[in-house]
């Protein structure tokens, strides 16, 4: 690498540094580095430790589909520490086919750019990796086929069956996932309402964490109090967080917008009971209901959409 270096730069001043180098030379070679007496410091991945050098900007990684993806952050976060825009070469053999976890480990690394990435790096690895049998001596699983969220789900739902075998209970009913919801209609806080950043991240937070339909009340009113009478996105947000909640309770997968319909499905094996909707047979033009799924449309209802979600939520 030294060599191929100074062939391209042939005026370069280049050192070398790794960890079985003798103390007294390591720290001479990577002093001089830091006082900027050499331009170029080929090395191992000893700069990882966290080693403190504002003066670099360029980083170089060879054979980079060889290492994890946590060490790639590490790596790439020595550069960059000063006020001069840094860069992050992530080199691999030409004509080599990288391995689908070498893949996402790379993608992953290119994606996360923004500050404070580590904690997504952190859990993006977990997944990638597999968290492992948690709770017997087999270390592997399957995390990456469902994602991090409803592993631990799982794991914790699977702890406390085994706490109700053990105690001679009987097994608690599995909790499914709540749904997800896309609803036709602009829903967030907007800054004019809420214009401190970091505030506005919190009142999200705490809404994520609401699972009764009867606090979203009492949310609005501290919104009131609080920031004054809340504009349409905010009532909107309160009830899309109102319609997953009913969704949670009826077992919904899914509410989502296709063309000018809202459709609602459950999870696999758990149909429709079509009978529960015998009443609003009034809705026959703007209601499909199926075994798998009940189409609604919002344009033909018009403003009465909302309500009519509502109550097929409730009779589901």
């Amino acid at each position: 690498m030294a060599e191929d270096i100074r062939q391209l730069v042939p005026e370069a001043r280049i050192a070398i540094g790794h960890g079985q180098m003798p103390e007294e030379e390591l720290e001479k070679v990577m002093t001089s580095f830091s006082k900027g007496e050499i331009d170029v410091l080929v090395c191992t991945t000893i700069i990882e430790s966290g080693l403190d050098m504002p003066n670099a900007n360029t980083m170089i990684i060879n054979k980079a589909d060889k290492f994890g993806l946590t060490q790639l952050y590490q790596l790439r976060g020595r550069v960059g520490r000063g006020a001069n825009l840094a860069y992050c070469y992530l080199l691999y053999d030409g004509g080599k086919r990288l391995t689908p976890l070498a893949h996402k480990r790379l993608r992953t690394i290119y994606e996360a750019t923004e500050l404070g990435a580590g904690f997504t790096i952190a859990m993006r690895d977990l997944e990638i990796r597999g968290a492992g049998t948690l709770l017997g001596p087999k270390q592997s699983g399957h995390i990456t086929a469902i994602g991090f969220a409803l592993y631990t789900q799982l794991l914790s739902e699977a702890v406390e069956e085994q706490k109700a075998v053990f105690a001679g209970k009987e097994k608690p009913a599995p909790k499914l996932p709540p749904p997800t919801v896309d609803l036709p209609l602009d829903a967030f806080i907007p800054e004019k309402y809420v214009t401190d950043v970091d505030t506005r991240l919190e009142l999200y937070r705490e809404l994520g964490n609401v699972e009764e339909a009867d606090k979203l009340d009492e949310i609005q009113k501290a919104y009131t109090d609080r920031f004054g009478n809340p504009p349409p996105e905010v009532l909107n947000l309160l009830y899309a967080l109102k319609i997953k909640g009913l969704g949670a309770k009826a077992g919904v997968e899914s509410i989502s917008t296709e063309d000018e319909n809202i459709v609602i499905r459950r999870f696999q094996g758990l149909p429709f009971d079509t009978l529960k909707f015998l009443s609003l047979a009034s809705y026959r033009n703007e209601i499909y209901i199926g075994h798998t799924q009940i189409r609604i449309s919002f344009k033909k209802l018009g403003r009465d959409w909302r309500k009519v979600l509502e109550e097929v939520l409730k009779r589901i």
